[in-house]
């Protein structure tokens, strides 16, 4: 079968990146996916938004992703409640070294346009009451950080690139990727060969293995990353909130569960995604010192998704020198679904040979293969 463009992905980055590339008039684009409608990452992710980062990169792709949730059910014509509510996120500081990377971070992210503030003790306590104020120092607050549903957000996408042209085929994998003279002439699935045009590797926690199959080595692993969910319970809390020296990152959704996460500096690097007692121990502790008010609270499920972690905990965007018609957009590092907007629109942009609106030039896989100095973003959980 002969198609324009192949994208091995279905999840959130995959979908946005179809959608771009429809806007743009590019016909015969398929989509696959290996299972189901967000078995990935993205459907297993804490669904929380934010742009208060430590790179500057990372704080710019957060604004511009933010800017276009903020209109997405319009611009989409979506037409149920994408629950995108913006709350803020409150992160706290809880070390003295903290609260001077924190000061840091706000002024660069004020440079960059986003709201956000270094805030004391009192004013946190004021926006998150049932905040232990034993637990933390000071904190920073952005109010138009916030959550969005990660399965709307993707299914919305998706029927906006089907109405353009597009085509999902789910429950198809990818076995193998043929190339001549430094491109991708086929890529065989389970259920079809194709003689594509490009081909663009959004695969998630298996960016790695589809990279490999194309000659290409993609320096990322994948590790498992595990999330809870309580029982709904009356609202008391608007904004997420987060620690990274305390390993956590708490928010009730719009109806009124609790989701909370941590990383595990002990976890393997493969595709396990199993939740484990060991978790659910290490969250209960956390989440009740900080938040102690949590601790009547009833656990319903967990379960574990993959992070797709990159050796500076940033994305890795755009083509390669290896294939000349072969695409990446994986190393997201646990924040795909945020930064799903901005991956859209700039990698369709570079497949399609157009400036992009944002220098992403420091996203390029070739950083790792040239620079030995890396910036890595330090504000992750």
């Amino acid at each position: 079968m002969r198609i324009n463009v192949l994208i091995i992905g279905g999840g959130v980055s995959g979908a946005s990146i179809a959608y771009h590339l429809a806007k743009k008039g590019i016909k015969d684009i398929v989509v696959v996916d290996k299972s189901y409608f967000t078995a990935g990452a993205t459907g297993r992710c804490g669904a929380g938004v934010r742009q208060q980062w430590a790179t500057k990169t990372n704080c710019i792709l957060a604004k511009r992703s933010i800017e276009f949730f903020e209109k997405a059910k319009e611009i989409l014509e979506y037409d149920k409640d994408l629950e995108f509510k913006q709350e803020g996120y409150l992160i706290l500081a809880t070390t003295p070294e903290e609260q001077v990377q924190f000061q840091k971070n706000v002024q660069l992210q004020n440079e960059c346009g986003i709201p956000s503030r270094y805030i004391t003790k009192e004013e946190a306590l004021a926006i998150v009451p049932h905040l232990n104020p034993d637990a933390f120092l000071s904190a920073t607050f952005c109010p138009t950080d916030g959550h969005l549903n990660p399965f709307k957000m993707t299914e919305a996408y998706i029927l906006a690139a089907k109405k353009l042209g597009v085509e999902f085929r789910f429950f198809e994998e990818v076995k193998a990727i043929i190339t001549e003279n430094h491109q991708v002439t086929q890529v065989i699935t389970t259920k079809a060969t194709y003689e594509v045009n490009q081909v663009v590797n959004a695969a998630g926690g298996y960016s790695r293995e589809i990279g490999l199959m194309a000659h290409v080595d993609i320096p990322v692993y994948s590790e498992n990353h595990e999330i809870l969910a309580t029982e709904p319970t009356e609202k008391m809390q608007g904004p997420m909130v987060m620690s990274f020296s305390k390993n956590i990152y708490c928010q009730q959704v719009p109806h009124g569960s609790f989701l909370m996460g941590r990383s595990d500096p002990d976890v393997e690097k493969n595709h396990n995604t199993e939740s484990t007692w060991k978790f659910l121990d290490e969250m209960a502790k956390t989440a009740t010192y900080i938040l102690p008010a949590l601790g009547k609270l009833r656990v319903v499920r967990q379960w574990g998704g993959l992070y797709n972690m990159s050796p500076d905990r940033q994305p890795i965007l755009g083509a390669v020198e290896e294939m000349s018609n072969f695409f990446i957009a994986c190393g997201f590092s646990g924040h795909g679904f945020m930064f799903a907007p901005i991956t859209g629109e700039v990698v369709s942009d570079i497949m399609c040979n157009h400036p992009t609106s944002i220098d992403i030039s420091e996203l390029s896989i070739q950083r790792f293969k040239y620079q030995t100095d890396f910036h890595v973003e330090k504000s992750v959980v």
